[in-house]
C-alpha cells in the first residue's frame, strides 16, 4: 500500500514538525533543569548561611544574658551595700 506523492510528503512533513517540536521541548526542559538547580544551589547556600548566622546570633544572646547576670549581682551587691551604709 504505497502512498500517493503528497501524501508522503505530508507525511513527511508532520514528522519533521513534530521532531522539530520535540526538539525544542527538550531543549526548554534542559533550561528549565539548569534553572531548577541553580535556584536550588541558591537556596541551599542560603540555608547554610541562615543556619551560621543563627548559630552566632544564639551565643551572643547566651552571652548577653550571662553578662546580664552578672550585672544583676553586682547591682544587687551595691543596692546591699547601700542598704547597710542608709540603716547606719
Amino acid at each position: 500500500m504505497e502512498l500517493p506523492r503528497d501524501q508522503e510528503v505530508d507525511a513527511l512533513a508532520r514528522l519533521e514538525l513534530r521532531i522539530e517540536q520535540a526538539a525544542e521541548l527538550v531543549s526548554r526542559l534542559r533550561r528549565e533543569k539548569e534553572a531548577a538547580l541553580a535556584e536550588r544551589e541558591t537556596a541551599v547556600r542560603e540555608s547554610a548561611e541562615s543556619k551560621a548566622l543563627a548559630s552566632r546570633l544564639a551565643l551572643e544572646i547566651e552571652t548577653l544574658r550571662g553578662e546580664r547576670g552578672e550585672i544583676r549581682s553586682r547591682i544587687e551587691k551595691l543596692i546591699g551595700q547601700m542598704d547597710l551604709l542608709s540603716a547606719s
